[in-house]
């Protein structure tokens, strides 16, 4: 962030702040053409960094894990590896976490399931925000009729219009 007492330019920059001595610094057209130098933001972005670090982290972790999970306790005894957790873990943490994931998958449909009203239940097509069609019929004296207010359609309505009469 810029302080208070500074000015700005594409060409300059001239700083009035108390702190430093006043100072003019000018960019090089070259500097301009190859994008470094133009911008007041110096270095990279932190999201940049996080995702870099992250990446090379998992990388990082993946080599160590198969290495870890494949690699024969011979290698790793000549390279002078003694101390490394069972190997029954690496297969072992893998399901844990996919059996976890599946367990609440199930659990939250389940979830769902007890949360909602029986198909048979009229709650399931009435609510606290239902409105019912209003009979009253204005005069229709004219050609034009009013726009009707919003209400629902009831099943007994719906059933008619979709699938017709049956008999």
């Amino acid at each position: 962030m810029e302080e208070p007492h500074s000015v700005s330019s594409p060409r300059r920059t001239l700083s009035l702040s108390r702190k430093k001595r006043p100072g003019v610094s000018f960019v090089d057209s070259s500097d301009r053409a190859s994008g470094f130098g133009v911008s007041g933001e110096h270095g990279p972005k932190t999201s940049e960094v996080y995702g870099f670090v992250g990446s090379i982290t998992t990388i990082a972790a993946t080599v160590l894990f198969l290495a870890w999970a494949y690699v024969p306790e011979s290698w790793l005894h000549h390279i002078g590896i003694f101390y490394y957790p069972s190997r029954y873990w690496a297969l072992a943490i893998p399901v844990y976490v996919m059996v976890t994931i599946l367990l609440a998958l199930g659990f939250y449909i389940g979830l769902n399931f007890l949360s909602t009203p029986p198909p048979t239940s009229l709650n399931t097509l009435f609510d606290e925000f239902s409105r019912e069609a209003c009979s009253s019929s204005l005069s229709t004296d004219g050609d034009e009729l009013p726009i009707e207010p919003i209400s629902d359609i009831g099943i007994d309505e719906m059933n008619r219009k979709m699938f017709g009469s049956m008999k």
